[in-house]
């Protein structure tokens, strides 16, 4: 699997150095293997500043430091989330590219009822760059859907590089 990913983390790491970018991570229902597949390739701190996994509201308080009105009206697995997600993400940071992913891998009851194989990523960068994208896969295999999940994530990240 994080072989398969390097591939894609090789290309979005080409996109970053070239610009002389960074970019932070908050993971979710991906449980690391966004950051992980980043970290895969070498060097990577050229392009990589650091992140965290978002799994509870004291890792989200943590992480983001935004207030608790900031989330009113809210759910997670949602696209506005995902995008808040990646500014703060970025900002707090510092780096100039933030990507985030919200979601439901399954086979357990999510907390605020979203249903499995639903996840939503953000990707946040310079000049007003804010783009989301949503994946549902009808599943309920967490292990499947953590795999799609980030794939699509690091997929729709290096889309969104090179479109920048």
């Amino acid at each position: 699997m994080l072989e398969e990913f390097n591939t894609i983390a090789l290309r979005i790491a080409e996109l970053l150095r070239a610009r002389g970018e960074k970019i932070a991570v908050a993971d979710g229902a991906t449980g690391g293997l966004i950051s992980a597949s980043l970290l895969t390739v070498p060097g990577a701190l050229s392009f990589y500043v650091g992140g965290g996994v978002v799994y509870s509201k004291a890792a989200r308080d943590a992480l983001y430091a935004l207030g608790e009105d900031t989330y009113e009206g809210m759910r997670s697995a949602t696209e506005e989330y995902a995008a808040l997600q990646a500014r703060a993400i970025r900002d707090n940071f510092g780096a100039e590219w933030g990507v985030a992913e919200s979601g439901a891998a399954g086979s357990s009851k999510h907390p605020m009822g979203v249903a499995s194989g639903r996840s939503c990523v953000g990707v946040a960068g310079p000049g007003g760059v804010l783009v989301t994208q949503l994946t549902e896969t009808d599943s309920d295999d967490r292990i499947a859907n953590m795999q799609a999940f980030t794939r699509r994530a690091l997929e729709f990240l290096e889309a969104t590089l090179a479109s920048a």
